[in-house]
């Protein structure tokens, strides 16, 4: 009885554990810990046994490319690290991690701090919820880089998009039309499709995208934010590939 007993208050602690973890957003019942030696940049870190750590689901501000607001947060400070990724070719693993008795994520507190963005590419979705409610934070009181009116581009102004060409940038604008052409659906915020700013979703793409709740066409004449890595074809463009790119604002 004795065996049962305890077996069944392991059983016990384990689920409670389990589900304490998994009511944190962004934690993970899986879990490993480290202390933070050495800081790399603004979303990368060094542990004691030599592991480079990536930050998962936010995408730095060149002002912090040095990661001294990350440094403030983790160096010499121990770490637990929730659904760690296996190593890429590089070595580095990608991680939420969560400063020792802490329930906010160290990327939630960056992005409320102003020192980051929220990447969209979180696919748990109370997990990336947590990430824009943090950046919304700090965008409204004017944290960190949110203390610049340019952080948001305006989808009218193509050249100033097109500055930012292979970096992560948010753009909102209202939608003027959404056309397909071949395998590619855009959403385009200006009447020249060769020179002004749109948003590309493939078709592969679009089971994601509408499962989210999102039908592209219901899109127009409404006010969205796109988030994600500029490119030129030879306008600025931005390819959807998570759903959570979109960000409805106003309209019906």
């Amino acid at each position: 009885m004795h065996r049962l007993g305890a077996a069944a208050l392991s059983i016990s602690l384990l689920v409670t554990a389990t589900s304490a973890a998994q009511a944190v957003p962004c934690a993970s019942a899986a879990q490993d810990e480290g202390r933070v030696t050495e800081v790399i940049d603004g979303r990368g870190f060094r542990l004691s046994d030599g592991r480079e750590i990536r930050l998962a689901g936010i995408e730095p501000i060149a002002a912090d490319d040095k990661g001294s607001v990350l440094a403030a947060l983790v160096k010499d400070k121990e770490l637990s690290l929730h659904g760690p990724d296996a190593p890429d070719r590089y070595g580095r693993q990608t991680a939420f991690a969560f400063l020792a008795g802490a329930d906010v994520s160290v990327q939630a507190q960056l992005l409320a701090q102003g020192a980051a963005l929220a990447s969209a590419d979180i696919a748990d979705k109370d997990c990336a919820a947590a990430l824009l409610a943090a950046e919304a934070e700090a965008r409204t009181a004017k944290k960190g880089t949110w203390a610049q009116t340019s952080v948001i581009k305006n989808a009218e102004s193509a050249a100033d998009i097109l500055a930012g060409i292979g970096r992560f940038v948010l753009v909102e604008g209202r939608v003027l039309s959404v056309r397909q052409a071949g395998t590619m659906t855009y959403l385009n915020f200006g009447r020249n499709w060769t020179r002004d700013f749109a948003a590309a979703i493939s078709r592969r793409m679009m089971p994601a995208v509408e499962s989210s709740g999102i039908t592209l066409k219901s899109l127009e004449n409404r006010r969205i934010r796109i988030r994600g890595w500029v490119e030129a074809h030879p306008g600025p463009r931005i390819e959807v590939v998570r759903a959570g790119q979109i960000e409805v604002l106003s309209g019906k």
